[in-house]
């Protein structure tokens, strides 16, 4: 596990400076979950862990943010202020639904109070599995996001340059 974790660490580390040029800056939302993928989250800054060396940062504001990681399965007080949040994040916006709940609405599927996943809400690009998602499967997950917002930046035309 160590020496995978320490791969995983250096690629995420590179990847993001390449994409970026700087740190990733993630906005996470809780809408609605049990709060086991938050625990996961939070695990990310542990000692073991530590993504801040990694150069990835917990934002407060979408307005910083490069990616939304969005855990639970959208519950209805929950569906404005995510697309809030979402429409606050500058382009390209990316979004990772993390966790069985944010994929399919898991054990709450079918409740008059949710939606089925993230997805019926916005479009996601990255889907986080588990249940919770281990902190190796996040950071994995988080990688697929930075590859995604780099083929989304290629295929962006520059505004205000004459074709």
């Amino acid at each position: 596990m160590t020496s995978d974790l320490s791969h995983l660490s250096g690629e995420l580390k590179e990847r993001a400076k390449k994409v970026l040029g700087r740190s990733l800056a993630i906005r996470e939302v809780d809408a609605g979950s049990c709060n086991a993928c938050e625990v996961e989250v939070n695990a990310l800054s542990n000692p073991v862990y530590d993504i801040e060396r990694l150069g990835v940062h917990i934002v407060a504001s979408p307005r910083h943010a490069d990616l939304l990681l969005v855990t639970g399965p959208v519950n209805r007080n929950m569906e404005i202020p995510l697309i809030k949040t979402y429409k606050a994040m500058p382009e390209p916006r990316i979004v990772a639904a993390m966790g069985v709940c944010a994929i399919s609405g898991g054990l709450f599927k079918g409740s008059y109070c949710c939606h089925r996943g993230v997805a019926e809400v916005l479009p996601v690009d990255v889907f986080i599995p588990g249940c919770p998602p281990r902190p190796q499967a996040i950071i994995q997950g988080i990688m697929e996001a930075l590859d995604m917002m780099e083929a989304k930046r290629q295929t962006e035309r520059p505004k205000g340059i004459l074709p």
